[in-house]
């Protein structure tokens, strides 16, 4: 779990880059201003952590008050006592010392046993900003209804657009943005624009658990036979408490020669046989650390995996075989997947797909369409890409996550349009200046005009 902590002043706990110092920097969260938490031991109401800066260091609290980054592991005094208060707030005690640690504003510091405002400090997730929310106690994720404009918790896969929300933080409170660009208010209905009816407390517990509240302590939960997210006083057996994940890529495959959507039959059978995407088309696309592996899970759970000693391709696989992993190879939007028999993925007549095809030809060649993700947040190395008032540009340095449109213009390459219409994508489509995407968790922007190689994370 990644956060940033923000002290009384509305600065953040910041790692400095050379030496060991600590103190309270900047307005947004940048890679000096994020903290890996990791989860010792709970103990009653509160949680024994460490706090593990950019460059790997422990935040630590020395005999005479001075907080500093260290490589001590083991050392109890890069441990601290967590404790989440009602207002949301966290404080950090030093076990031995039973100190809190506070700021005065810039200099940070652990010499009191009382506390006060200066030893609260308000967490952040630091995740990517378009995320998924999955509800622990239901199993279940949260769903926008652009039609009712409700949200529901009621969708066991997350391959859906409505399933995707965008984090705005402001001022303090969350505003939780629909795939549709409509917020969650307090009213049950979507609004249309972020206002102080939109706007929530995020709580966060360790272990990535968060929940929204109000200004007068109502939190969300999901209510009713139909899981209905909205407000109420007492949710039971920790209804209200969400797991904040990172959006997940959904995509759907389509033969470039024959244009049929790979599909999964009777639970297991794989076939390239329908002219439109069917509810069993989307797969969850997961990269290997290298990126040139990937593995392909549906909607049940499955993974794709070549059957041995067949040539045969079903969705009956798990992560842990080197069945289920294939090997992608990128060819301008369309892929070619390669197996663990070396072959290649290929649909036969009647349209089982199978791996027997020992070089790639127009067969094997897939298209690739994102199935869950109508528009991107990227994020590079300065900040979130955007547009601003009455430019036709994107920058790359704007402080808050902007919505970038995704107008398809071929299988794996896109037109970017900014959420304000302007952008990258001026009718008619140019394709000069359409975007492949070879998705890999960052996006390598390939196309006229950004730089070459430019590396955005999406």
């Amino acid at each position: 779990m990644q956060i940033g902590l923000v002290n009384w002043t509305g600065g953040f706990l910041t790692a400095e880059s050379y030496g060991d110092g600590v103190s309270v920097l900047g307005s947004s969260l940048g890679r000096k201003q994020i903290w890996a938490l990791e989860v010792a031991a709970k103990e009653g109401k509160r949680t024994r952590v460490a706090l593990v800066g950019h460059q790997g260091q422990r935040l630590q609290a020395e005999a005479d008050g001075t907080v500093r980054c260290g490589w001590l592991p083991s050392d109890s005094r890069s441990h601290f006592l967590l404790e989440v208060h009602p207002s949301g707030a966290w404080t950090l005690q030093q076990p031995d010392s039973q100190k809190y640690v506070g700021s005065d504003g810039e200099d940070v510091f652990c010499v009191s046993w009382g506390l006060s405002s200066h030893h609260m400090w308000m967490p952040q997730l630091a995740v990517h900003a378009h995320v998924a929310l999955f509800h622990p106690s239901s199993q279940l994720y949260a769903r926008a209804d652009p039609e009712l404009n409700r949200v529901w918790v009621d969708t066991p896969v997350p391959c859906l657009e409505e399933c995707g929300f965008v984090l705005r933080f402001r001022s303090g409170a969350c505003h939780l943005e629909t795939s549709g660009h409509k917020f969650v208010s307090r009213a049950e209905r979507l609004a249309r624009m972020p206002s102080a009816e939109t706007a929530f407390q995020l709580t966060l517990r360790p272990g990535g658990l968060a929940f929204l509240a109000d200004r007068e302590g109502r939190v969300l939960y999901p209510q009713g036979s139909r899981g209905l997210l909205c407000l109420g006083h007492q949710p039971q057996g920790n209804e209200e408490w969400f797991v904040v994940e990172r959006c997940p890529l959904w995509v759907t495959l389509r033969t470039m020669r024959a244009k049929r959507y790979l599909s999964i039959l009777r639970d297991s059978e794989v076939y390239a046989g329908s002219k439109k995407a069917t509810p069993t088309s989307p797969f969850l696309l997961e990269f290997g650390p290298d990126a040139q592996m990937v593995q392909l899970k549906g909607i049940h759970h499955r993974y794709l995996a070549q059957q041995r000693p067949c040539q045969r391709v079903a969705a009956n696989g798990s992560c842990e075989e080197a069945e289920s992993r294939f090997r992608i190879w990128w060819h301008f939007g369309s892929v070619f997947l390669q197996a663990a028999n070396g072959c290649y993925l290929g649909r036969l007549p009647v349209g089982r797909v199978v791996a027997r095809a020992m070089h790639p030809g127009p067969k094997e060649e897939f298209g690739v369409r994102l199935a869950n993700r109508p528009f991107l947040v990227l994020r590079g190395q300065y900040g979130y890409v955007g547009s601003s008032a009455g430019q036709e540009v994107l920058q790359c340095n704007a402080l808050e996550p902007d919505c970038v449109e995704l107008l398809p213009c071929q299988p794996g390459v896109y037109h970017f349009q900014s959420k304000a219409g302007g952008g990258d994508a001026p009718p008619p489509p140019d394709p000069a200046r359409a975007f492949l995407l070879p998705w890999m968790g960052r996006v390598p922007l390939q196309g006229g005009n950004p730089p070459p190689g430019s590396l955005l994370e999406g």
